[in-house]
This record gives structure tokens, C-alpha cells and sequence, in this order.
């Protein structure tokens, strides 16, 4: 790590001890089955850098909101992140059997279960943003309805479908970036949007320009990842090294080299930066993590 990623680290820790406890009081209130239950622990708490709740909790203070009005929104993320990542596991998807340095939910248990651990997930996600005491009516429906975007066909899920559909195809640039704009963009866009929906105040300049910021990063959380792919060690990264070229799955380095890969990372991250010079310090967390996602080793 560099020395520019430590606000970010020290920012990671303070959100992943919060949302973590959230996390763990929500799955325990959340299944009437104790291995389900389990296998919801497993996929959620065992490991994870928060990524996504950190963006949410930073955009809202970007924009003059309290931390506590974007809890609920903020773990909402990381239970449709930890769903999507159970089912992308699945032996019918990218069939891994490694994540975060663990059996994957699956082979841990076994596969029906680990459907049904993605499918609650993903349902106590939406049930926390509609039972969010700190937001108001008006608020828990605009969240919802772009978390529900964000993950479903529109977004995440048909960035997935298209992953799939593109092994082995030589896909463009533009062919590319479209992809992860729905499979990873989506859901980092709609972290740091509904971190700015905490404060009803927020005005729509506020949201292009935070949006702007996500989308940029979005791309370079991507390219990192295929980075890492390459150059990373399984036992950091927390999942097989080289599992995509095994797959041949479309990357960047796969279509730039590493070389152009990295150059697109650095255009990126200054892109996202960019996107912040109407706020002030109150976003020096959304400028810290930017940093943290194209240096990350893991």
C-alpha cells in the first residue's frame, strides 16, 4: 500500500466496524432456518473491504448528511454485493471455490443453500432500506427503486449476463466498458447515490457530479480487479489467481496489455477526482478511497 491509500484504510476500518455490527444484528433478526442463517453469516461477515457501504457513508457526508441517516442504505449495498457474489460462485456461473481466502459459500455448505443465502440476502437488502427509521417515506421509495435498478436487469445482473455471454468472444473497448458499467459500475453508482439521498437537500448538480465521480471509479475498480488477476497472489486477492484467463473472459489487459491497462487506470482515477472539484473537504473521503480502489492489492 502507499502512503496515499492510509486516510482510506483508516476510513475502511471505522466503516466496516459500524456496518459489520449493523450486518450481524440484521442477519440475526432475518431467517427462521439456523443453517440458513449460517450460510448468511458466512457469505456477508467473513471478510470484505466495505467497499461499497464506505462510498455510501462517505457521499453522504459529502453532502452535508449524517452517517446514521445512511446506515440502513449502506448495508443494504453490501448484502446485494455479498448476494451477487454468492451466486456468481455457483458452479453454474463462474464455478469458483475460493472467495476472500475461504470455501466459497457453496462448498461450504452446498450448493441449494447457498442459492437460498443469495435469494435472502438480496430480499433483507430491500427490507432494511423499507423499514430505515432514519429516512422519510419519499426517501426509502427514490432508494429503493435505484437499488432495485442498479442490481437487477438494467444493471448488475445484466452486467453479469452479458459476462457470460461474452467468454471467449473478442470483445472492443466500448464492448468492454459497457459490461462493467452494469456488472461492477452499477452497484458502486448507486452506493454513493444513495449516500447522497440521505440528505434531502441534496440537489441534482450534487447527484451528476457524484455520479460522474462513481462512474469513473467504477471502471477502475474493474480494471484493478483484471490487474490483480494477472499480477496479484491468491492467497492476498483471496480468490484464484488467474481464474480469468483459465476462463477466457474479456479484460483489460486482455485488450489493452498491461501497459494500456494500467494507463487506462490512471485516466480514470484522475476522471473520478475531477468529477469532485465542486465540493470541499467533506469529500476528502470520496477522494481517499478513489485513491485506495486503484491501489488496492487485494
Amino acid at each position: 500500500m502507499t502512503d496515499s491509500t492510509s486516510p482510506a484504510l483508516a476510513y475502511l476500518e471505522h466503516c466496516r466496524t459500524r456496518i459489520d455490527h449493523e450486518l450481524a444484528q440484521g442477519i440475526q433478526q432475518a431467517s427462521v432456518s439456523d443453517r440458513l442463517q449460517e450460510a448468511m453469516r458466512y457469505s456477508v461477515l467473513g471478510g470484505g473491504k466495505r467497499i461499497r457501504p464506505a462510498l455510501c457513508l462517505a457521499a453522504a457526508r459529502a453532502v452535508g448528511s449524517l452517517e446514521d441517516a445512511a446506515v440502513a442504505p449502506a448495508c443494504s449495498l453490501e448484502l446485494i454485493h455479498a448476494y451477487s457474489l454468492v451466486h456468481d460462485d455457483l458452479p453454474a456461473m463462474d464455478d469458483d471455490d475460493l472467495r476472500r481466502g475461504r470455501p466459497t459459500a457453496h462448498i461450504a455448505f452446498d450448493e441449494a443453500t447457498a442459492i437460498l443465502a443469495g435469494d435472502a440476502l438480496q430480499t433483507l437488502a430491500f427490507t432494511l432500506l423499507a423499514e430505515a427509521p432514519q429516512l422519510s417515506d419519499t426517501q426509502r421509495v427514490r432508494m429503493i427503486a435505484e437499488l432495485a435498478r442498479a442490481s437487477g436487469h438494467q444493471g448488475m445482473v445484466g452486467g453479469q449476463a452479458i459476462d457470460l455471454e461474452s467468454v471467449g468472444l473478442a470483445l472492443n473497448i466500448e464492448q468492454l466498458e459497457t459490461m462493467h458499467r452494469h456488472k461492477t459500475g452499477a452497484l458502486i453508482e448507486a452506493s454513493v447515490r444513495l449516500g447522497a439521498l440521505t440528505a434531502p437537500g441534496v440537489s441534482e448538480q450534487q447527484l451528476s457530479a457524484l455520479s460522474d465521480y462513481a462512474s469513473a471509479l467504477g471502471l477502475a475498480f474493474q480494471v484493478q480487479d483484471d490487474l490483480l488477476d494477472i499480477e496479484g497472489d491468491t492467497e492476498i486477492i483471496g480468490k484464484r489467481q488467474g481464474s480469468d484467463a483459465a476462463k477466457a473472459k474479456p479484460t483489460y489487459p486482455a485488450l489493452l496489455g498491461l501497459d494500456g491497462a494500467r494507463e487506462r487506470l490512471g485516466a480514470l482515477l484522475q476522471q473520478s477526482k475531477q468529477a469532485l472539484d465542486g465540493f470541499g473537504e467533506e469529500a476528502a473521503p470520496l477522494r481517499a478511497m478513489a485513491d485506495y480502489v486503484v491501489s488496492r492489492n487485494h
